[in-house]
């Protein structure tokens, strides 16, 4: 069963545009994202999957494999789609380009249950402690049956009480895996599905369209960039990394 590793990279970012060549403490975002990536992986099987010529460019310099995707896919997950008339793989497996902290053994870990769970969706969780990251919009939350397979994904505070209150949740980690059957599926859709268009959460795409996800625990470690204050918090988590 072979696999690779596709990180995507938009520079239209809604929040915040060229998101990927953003500098975090003197390298851009994409390149630490990548540098993550062969820390777990050969740097043969890693490749940028991108829409921009400047993120083309910058990777290239660094020596990472690049496909040029198509300026209008409708999600990250599309793009992905688009490397497997590219790629000779039977599993795809997708690290944002926005989680340039993330724990390589969490790579790892997602790599070597692909063995374990042939043919499944793949996607990561760790446990919430914090009742900021609960209530943010910006963090998806995940419940999930006991034997991991994923119920539900949104925006919103879940799980929660009658009185709305934080006990206990878990929060999306942006690793996914993807057979290559799952990934053709997805992209056959000509636009986002009902429950993925009001979450904006393309991983609802495949519950909707009857796919199982299986939910790997992993560390608590990264930090998705969504905003400017996210680049300080990774800023500030690799300094306490360093000083220590």
């Amino acid at each position: 069963m072979k696999y690779c590793v596709i990180i995507p990279a938009r520079y239209q970012s809604t929040r915040l545009p060229g998101k990927p060549l953003i500098d975090i403490c003197g390298i851009p975002m994409i390149i630490r994202t990548y540098q993550q990536c062969i820390k777990a992986c050969p740097a043969e099987m890693v490749y940028v999957a991108t829409d921009d010529e400047r993120i083309k460019e910058l990777c290239e310099k660094d020596g990472i494999q690049v496909i040029m995707t198509s300026n209008d896919c409708l999600t990250g997950t599309d793009r992905i789609a688009e490397c497997t008339r590219y790629i000779d793989a039977d599993i795809f497996i997708n690290v944002q380009g926005d989680e340039p902290i993330f724990n390589p053994e969490d790579l790892k870990r997602v790599i070597s249950n692909l063995f374990k769970y042939p043919g499944e969706i793949l996607n990561g969780y760790c446990e919430i402690g914090d009742e900021q990251l609960f209530r943010s919009g910006s963090i998806p939350k995940v419940v999930f049956r006991p034997d991991g397979r994923l119920l539900y994904m949104s925006r919103s505070s879940i799980p929660t009480n009658k009185i709305l209150g934080y006990e206990k949740a878990w929060r999306q980690v942006c690793v996914y895996a993807f057979p290559r059957k799952a990934l053709e599926e997805f992209a056959s859709v000509s636009e986002k599905t009902i429950l993925e268009k009001i979450e904006d959460i393309e991983i609802l795409r495949f519950l909707e369209l009857g796919w199982e996800v299986r939910m790997i625990k992993l560390s608590s470690a990264s930090i998705a960039v969504d905003n400017p204050e996210d680049i300080k918090r990774v800023e500030e988590s690799l300094l306490t990394h360093v000083q220590s």
